[in-house]
């Protein structure tokens, strides 16, 4: 299991590195020091997030059903994808915030219900609305955070943000699988140890510190900080999917990526975190 892990999270992480230094290259805010404000950035990075929605809504759904709660995925994920794209959109058209903010919500909600409606009429309401509108927040909402990292702070915060959590969850499985022993959360997640959340702690720390001395992104300092507190906060979102699989009596989200389970188990941490490290660099941290 651990050598799949490893395996697969290097694979994963290379794919996404990749992805998204060609991604800058193309828009030109790889290599120049200015980029036109009319140039569209992180298109391939917002079709890759839109391309992982799709499968995650849909383990989503299947672990809804379990407690007979369903899932409008037609609906979910375009609304998903529209709402990750927030900042994209914005290079594009600017909306005023009353329309970007109100019609879209007040369209989905209507689009939710009356699809409740047309499907399965009164019963369920509240919670197939709820967990619907939970879906879209969860994988919608947050994932647009991740675009706005992207193109509010650049390439190396970016990379930065996503090396950094995905660098503390493997410091966390691995540390834990071989020293595990003083239970760090065992009513949601058995498997989490204290000795792994110290193994998140210095990974992160230590890549922190990394990026910051090589990309000039923060002093020495604040980059420790953020090591620090986005290993707690990375796996505390792996803690909320673990809450979702526990109450759906599943260990995995699903079983399509060796060594991790479902594209939820790949992108829980980096997905609650991003917010958090949108307000990090946006406190003045980033130079």
């Amino acid at each position: 299991m651990l050598k799949y892990r490893l395996l697969f999270g290097t694979l994963m992480t290379i794919f996404f590195i990749a992805v998204v230094i060609f991604d800058a290259w193309l828009d030109g805010s790889l290599t120049a020091s200015t980029t036109d404000d009319a140039t569209v950035q992180a298109t391939i990075l917002y079709i890759l997030i839109a391309l992982l929605i799709i499968p995650a809504q849909l383990e989503l759904s299947r672990l809804a059903e379990t407690k007979k709660i369903k899932i409008f995925t037609p609906i979910t994920i375009v609304a998903s994808i529209i709402f990750a794209g927030t900042w994209y959109w914005l290079q594009i058209i600017q909306f005023p915030p009353q329309i970007y903010l109100l019609l879209p919500s007040a369209f989905l909600l209507s689009t939710l219900l009356l699809y409740q409606y047309v499907h399965y009429g009164t019963s369920g309401t509240i919670a197939n609305c709820g967990a619907n509108y939970f879906s879209i927040v969860y994988l919608g909402f947050l994932s647009a955070f991740v675009i706005a990292i992207r193109l509010d702070f650049g390439l190396w915060p970016l990379l930065m943000f996503v090396f950094v959590i995905k660098s503390s969850d493997i410091g966390a499985y691995t540390l834990g699988k071989i020293f595990g022993k003083h239970k760090f959360s065992p009513k949601i997640s058995p498997g989490k140890t204290w000795e792994g959340m110290a193994g998140a702690i210095v990974a992160a720390i230590i890549v922190a510190l990394l990026f910051a001395a090589r990309c000039d992104i923060m002093n020495l300092w604040s980059a420790a900080i953020f090591g620090f507190c986005f290993a707690f906060i990375g796996q505390f979102g792996d803690l909320v999917e673990s809450m979702i699989k526990r109450d759906a009596e599943q260990k995995d989200s699903a079983n399509n990526v060796p060594g991790f389970g479902g594209i939820l188990d790949v992108i829980d941490s980096p997905l609650f975190s991003a917010p958090f490290v949108y307000l990090f660099f946006m406190c003045a941290i980033v130079k």
